[in-house]
């Protein structure tokens, strides 16, 4: 895992010395509740030495991105009628308007002296006639998959003028074995599902795990003991750490968006109430001290505000209160239960999950409750985590007859709805940040 976490880092960009981009004539809106894919061209990168071939590969996991986004379509490589042999000459463009390519990739991987690779791209706008973008990055062959979700984030922003999500990874439990006794692991993959690792053996249960700013540290619930209490687990060591020694259980942790703190549930005498850890000095402030339920916090992306859920009025809602504790407030007064709300990181929605007619489903609303719309239709979904650019979700489902969890993918519009790939069943899934 300490391996991996290096290769991450060894990654240098910068802008390849180009003609002056030209205005954006093609444009996705992401805002829009209806939209058509963008058609693009990205052929295989072209391989300059002995690439190992990573240059194909590279342009299939570009192509792979972008498409999952919903945003673009991008075309089948058989349909093209030229090909790109030098990504420093100006395409035919006519050539790419008959298969109405609206945008055109071109790549290329050098094997330099130094073992590295250099993988240079340009993005075209084909009826525009003019490059958008051009940019080059290296770093080791083993980190060949990184380069290209850096490749698919810069196109995604360049086109839509948000910032991409491909390169961020998921946490969640792998899940194994029968019903009545399954296995849990903490397990980390790329948001594409390549690369799964385990992180905990399971050999006791973990559950809702979330990480923290920097994308280095999880925090979750285990039962190492078999006592549930909320440990920090440290991804480039593999240390774990128990937070607190707290004689009853704790659960339901969050990180607060500078990383100093932990937001977290504690149960004594079987009342539950939210607390906050100064990670710097382990003090403990309480937030709450209502009878009912309190719990699942989650930070506002200012750090002001925490949204959580309480069964204090006699049903399952969602209530928001100052990071102090005061001004607490329910905000969701839709039909059924409401829990496991999650703040956007733009600020402007909170996700939760709807029980409600026998069926659980995601939902959005505003901060203050208003424009509450329910995005998933399945049967048992629950658990949603944000992409870092706040325009894609993924969450937990379940069908009917006890089937295997699995993760889900949906826009914030409701729309693009898929099933992400993992090993085996799974559940909890938490988004990184973007890695740094």
């Amino acid at each position: 895992m300490k391996k991996m976490i290096l290769a991450l880092a060894a990654v240098t960009a910068l802008f390849v010395a180009a003609p002056r981009p030209a205005a954006a004539a093609i444009a996705v809106d992401v805002t829009q509740g209806n939209i058509q894919p963008l058609p693009i061209a990205i052929p295989d990168f072209v391989p300059i030495g002995n690439d190992g071939g990573a240059a194909a590969r590279i342009a299939a996991v570009v192509r792979a991105d972008l498409e999952r986004s919903g945003l673009f379509r991008p075309l089948d490589p058989k349909s093209f009628v030229d090909r790109i042999t030098d990504i420093n000459t100006v395409p035919n463009f006519a050539n790419w308007r008959v298969i109405n390519a609206q945008g055109l990739v071109a790549g290329s991987v050098t094997a330099q002296p130094d073992g590295r690779l250099r993988v240079d791209f340009r993005l075209w706008d084909v009826f525009g006639s003019s490059q958008m973008l051009g940019m080059q990055y290296a770093t080791t062959p083993e980190n060949w998959r990184r380069i290209a979700h850096l490749v698919s984030d810069a196109i995604y922003e360049r086109i839509t003028g948000e910032k991409g999500y491909f390169d961020t990874r998921i946490v969640f439990i792998s899940e194994s074995g029968p019903a009545l006794s399954r296995t849990r692991r903490l397990t980390i993959m790329d948001q594409d599902g390549a690369n799964p690792n385990y992180l905990t053996p399971g050999s006791y249960m973990v559950l809702t795990p979330r990480f923290n700013p920097t994308a280095q540290m999880i925090a979750y619930m285990s039962y190492i003991g078999g006592k549930p209490r909320v440990y920090l687990f440290d991804i480039e060591s593999g240390k774990q750490e128990r937070l607190g020694d707290f004689p009853n259980m704790t659960f339901s942790p969050r990180f607060s968006p500078d990383g100093n703190r932990v937001a977290m549930t504690l149960e004594n005498g079987g009342n539950s109430d939210i607390y906050i850890m100064d990670l710097r000095n382990r003090a403990m402030t309480r937030l709450t001290s209502d009878p009912g339920i309190d719990t699942a916090p989650s930070f506002s992306p200012d750090g002001t505000q925490i949204v959580f859920e309480s069964d204090r009025g006699g049903t399952q809602q969602i209530y928001v209160m100052n990071v102090d504790g005061s001004n607490q407030r329910r905000v969701s007064f839709g039909a059924g239960r409401s829990g496991t709300p999650v703040w956007s990181p733009r600020g402007d929605l909170i996700a939760f999950t709807r029980q409600a007619n026998g069926r659980f489903n995601i939902g959005v609303m505003r901060p203050d409750g208003s424009a509450e719309r329910i995005i998933s239709t399945g049967y048992h979904d629950e658990g949603p985590t944000w992409a870092p650019n706040g325009r894609v979700l993924m969450y937990t489902r379940e069908g009917q007859g006890g089937a295997a969890a699995q993760i889900f993918s949906i826009d914030v519009f409701g729309r693009n709805e898929r099933r992400v790939q993992t090993p085996g069943s799974a559940s909890d899934p938490a988004w990184s940040p973007a890695i740094q």
